[in-house]
């Protein structure tokens, strides 16, 4: 791989540098984040212990290797949408759900210490409904 600096780089081409997130609407988010989940519908994903106990700020910070956030983070469109991290509250602000939303997608207390990506794609997809 030969490396240019960025002078080199504007003398070559076309560099843009205040590329802003794709825009994507709620719904078209969390129909991304289900179809994601679709593509691996037997694979087994890891729940996060407890989220309604947790304080806020804490909740906040949760986040689990494996899981359905972590499958949408994953994804270079969700993440050029502005998708920053794989944490609950990260995915709470990026899908604009509720805690009680995102509970139902992620928590232990449904599924135990796994949730099929099938199961946790038709939790998502009822949002779209409710």
């Amino acid at each position: 791989m030969k490396h240019h600096t960025r002078e080199q780089l504007l003398a070559l081409a076309q560099v843009e540098l205040d590329l802003q997130p794709a825009s994507m609407s709620r719904k078209d988010r969390l129909e991304r984040w289900a179809a994601l989940l679709e593509q691996i519908p037997q694979q087994l994903l890891s729940t996060i212990f407890e989220t309604e106990y947790r304080p806020v700020e804490v909740r906040d910070t949760l986040r689990s290797d494996n899981s359905p956030i972590s499958v949408a983070f994953a994804d270079t469109a969700l993440r050029s949408a502005g998708l920053a991290s794989d944490t609950y509250g990260e995915a709470k602000r990026f899908f604009e759900l509720s805690d009680g939303q995102l509970h139902e997608v992620i928590c232990y207390c449904h599924f135990g210490t796994t949730v099929s990506a099938a199961t946790a794609a038709r939790t998502i997809r009822s949002t779209l409904i409710a």
